[in-house]
């Protein structure tokens, strides 16, 4: 039987973000994708990446890839009201179009550069985990795998989930949407309109083919639709079919809305629509998904590499399960306004007036965006116990919990982005202070963090919450998130948030 340290069951966006993740920390990883070749997408699915999604991959270095070939933009809306993020305090204040088929296959053609195995063609069936591993059984006569973990990326019919028993709770769909990719003898009605089953939208593709999308009442729909679905479906909504013809695409989706009760299970967790699901109004799916994996990826691989105990992987659950719950939220407020009636108008209109102020703007914008994600790094991460409260040294400043801005430092080796530090998916503690102050505490993490000696003569500002007292010290973790920040010379709580995010100090030699 083969073995690898962790198992990936699903190669799109989220499975190989976290492979590519897993794999900078230098764990053995394999993904188990259906797909026999390479990551070639039908449709071109959801149409681009939020600002906190373009940070992270710049966190990573690979930006640049996708920026070169999408088009920077401001992509946030809510119900239909355009989200102006071009003042928001990040070096990306803005969106990027690029479609998901797109997007795979760059993210893809990294991952190969970091030497990822795949096996091809064949799709997880089953496990049975016990104290050490999980043996995983594969489709297509392809014998069994052994990991020390599981990850079910295998989306929102999750065979990894259903297999191991964890309830998928929610809200049944209202409304059905079919998309399609296709080509129209006669001029299409190019646009979107909203009436009283939700947005009916054309829009004319890169290479000449049109994307639709046009949304009924749900009526029990089970089945992939058909050519001639398409076309009864376009003369209700305009009239006429337009000729239509040689479809490339033609799916089905609804605003069914579901999340995993728990994201772990054992040796099994999920991530992206295996642990949530909910309509594509807003575009977050993707995004959330991704930074799932970015949560996940160097958790696990602390727990993998055996230097931090198995309890670190309970702060996955404690910290994206309420970042996801919150998207079906806001994702169930804002489906009700894609439909139109006199009431329903009134509505949106009264939204986009508030929208247009600019309180209520930037806390939309902020949460549609991911720039304002916070993690409540003072609760307890140890479960029936007494909050250590030396933990909470560090956890009060605004800082703490959200993610790092990326300023312009000037290090040793000259002046540097902060994102440039976390190429290597390590973390950091930047000292803003006099240098050499840290030296002595780190001496026992030397292996695991990096100690950067900075200076930053810049105003802080943060999304949303906007200006914040300067740190003299942060200590950032792999995903980009503070866990410990200082104000003046104090170290209280350092080792402490060393512990617990990065495991016990080693023993130095003397």
């Amino acid at each position: 039987m083969k073995e690898h340290q962790v198992l990936v069951a699903g190669g799109g966006s989220v499975g190989l973000m976290l492979a590519a993740e897993l794999t900078l920390a230098g764990v053995d990883v394999v993904v188990v994708e259906r797909r026999e070749a390479g990551q070639g997408l039908e449709s071109s699915r959801s149409g681009g990446l939020h600002a906190r999604t373009i940070e992270v991959l710049d966190q990573r270095g690979v930006a640049d890839r996708f920026l070169a070939e999408g088009r920077p933009m401001q992509v946030q809306m809510f119900a239909g009201t355009p989200l102006d993020i071009s003042d928001f305090p990040s070096r990306h204040p803005y969106g990027l179009a690029l479609w998901q088929k797109e997007f795979e296959r760059i993210l893809a053609a990294w991952v190969d550069e970091l030497g990822v195995p795949f096996v091809r063609g064949h799709d997880v069936t089953g496990f049975a985990q016990d104290a050490t591993g999980v043996d995983v059984e594969l489709s297509g006569g392809h014998g069994p795998i052994r990991a020390r973990y599981l990850v079910g990326c295998d989306g929102g019919r999750s065979q990894v989930r259903k297999t191991a028993g964890i309830e998928f709770a929610g809200w049944d769909p209202t409304v059905s949407s079919v998309l399609a990719e296709v080509e129209m003898t006669d001029d299409p009605s190019l646009g979107i309109r909203y009436d009283e089953n939700g947005t009916q939208a054309m829009g004319r593709l890169e290479d000449g083919r049109v994307r639709v999308i046009l949304t009924q009442r749900y009526a029990g729909q089970t089945s992939e639709p058909t050519l001639d679905d398409l076309r009864e479906a376009l003369v209700a909504v305009y009239g006429t079919d337009f000729g239509v013809h040689s479809p490339t695409s033609i799916t089905r989706f609804t605003d069914t809305t579901r999340q995993a009760a728990t994201y772990r299970k054992g040796r099994v967790l999920l991530a992206g629509d295996s642990a949530h699901i909910h309509h594509p109004v807003g575009g977050q799916g993707l995004n959330i998904g991704l930074q799932d994996a970015v949560n996940l990826g160097w958790k696990l691989a602390r727990v993998v590499t055996g230097t931090s105990a198995e309890a670190l992987l309970d702060t996955y659950q404690a910290e994206r399960h309420p970042v996801a719950a919150r998207v079906l939220r806001t994702t169930m407020a804002q489906l009700p306004l894609t439909r139109s009636d006199v009431r329903i108008d009134a509505l949106r209109g009264t939204i986009s007036d508030l929208l247009g102020l600019e309180e209520p703007r930037k806390h939309i914008a902020g949460m549609v965006s991911g720039l304002d994600v916070y993690y409540d790094l003072a609760q307890s991460h140890d479960h029936g116990h007494e909050q250590d409260h030396d933990l909470e040294a560090g956890t009060s400043h605004p800082l703490s919990g959200r993610r790092m801005p990326d300023l312009d430092l000037e290090t040793q080796h000259g002046r540097l982005p902060f994102f440039a530090l976390l190429h290597r998916a390590r973390p950091v503690l930047l000292n803003l202070g006099d240098p050499g102050r840290f030296d002595a505490v780190m001496a026992g993490w030397d292996d695991r963090v990096e100690l950067v000696d900075a200076s930053y003569s810049g105003a802080w500002e943060l999304p949303v919450l906007g200006p914040v007292t300067s740190p003299t010290a942060v200590l950032v973790r792999p995903d980009g998130h503070a866990a410990w920040v200082s104000e003046g010379t104090s170290q209280s709580g350092l080792n402490g948030a060393l512990t617990r995010w990065f495991g016990p100090p080693h023993v130095c030699e003397s």
